[in-house]
């Protein structure tokens, strides 16, 4: 073999192993975000419990804490006392609102879910699954944060515990109440 043409492999392969020593410093359960930073796809429903009209533009001009979750979804189970905290914790605040999305759930098993679970905020439904598709929904729970622009600011994929539920409770929700931006939604 020529010596151009081993210096050529040679850093190719410098090049794969780099690629793959970057891979494994990553997180494998991260899905990026790929809203972040565009506006938030408009939505409207009726609220499951109360039958009212819910929309994302009667909210225009608040921080909105969007959780897609289903009554078939164990891991939502795990988060709601969380989600209902963040409603006791920040739900006073007049520029916070907490909306909740049941994706492709059955009306009757998702009012079934609230009823026993609890209802703190307002829920709508999305039967077919079209809000989840305008905010690349890969699975529940998602949930996602909106400033007051209407930017989506932040995701979140998976349920909202532990440190995931500290994230949202103590830096991001409270940065974007007191008018600072996030450095960074991880």
């Amino acid at each position: 073999m020529r010596t151009g043409a081993k210096i050529a492999l040679a850093v190719v392969l410098l090049g794969l192993l780099a690629l793959f020593w970057r891979g494994l410093q990553l997180d494998p359960r991260h899905i990026p975000g790929v809203l972040e930073g565009r506006t938030a796809s408009p939505f409207a429903g009726t609220d499951l419990i109360d039958g009212r009209p819910v929309s994302l533009a009667q909210h225009k001009g608040k921080v909105v804490l969007l959780n897609f979750w289903a009554s078939w979804c164990v891991e939502c189970v795990r988060e709601h006392a969380n989600l209902l905290a963040l409603q006791r914790r920040f739900g006073a605040h007049s520029d916070f609102v907490m909306l909740g999305v049941a994706y492709q759930d059955k009306a009757g098993d998702a009012r079934a879910f609230l009823a026993r679970m609890g209802a703190a905020y307002p829920n709508i439904r999305d039967g077919q699954g079209g809000i989840g598709i305008d905010y690349g929904v890969y699975g529940v729970p998602e949930t996602f944060l909106i400033d007051r622009d209407g930017t989506i600011r932040c995701k979140h994929s998976g349920p909202l515990l532990d440190a995931a539920y500290d994230k949202v409770a103590t830096r991001w929700l409270p940065a974007l109440l007191a008018g600072r931006g996030l450095e960074s939604c991880e």
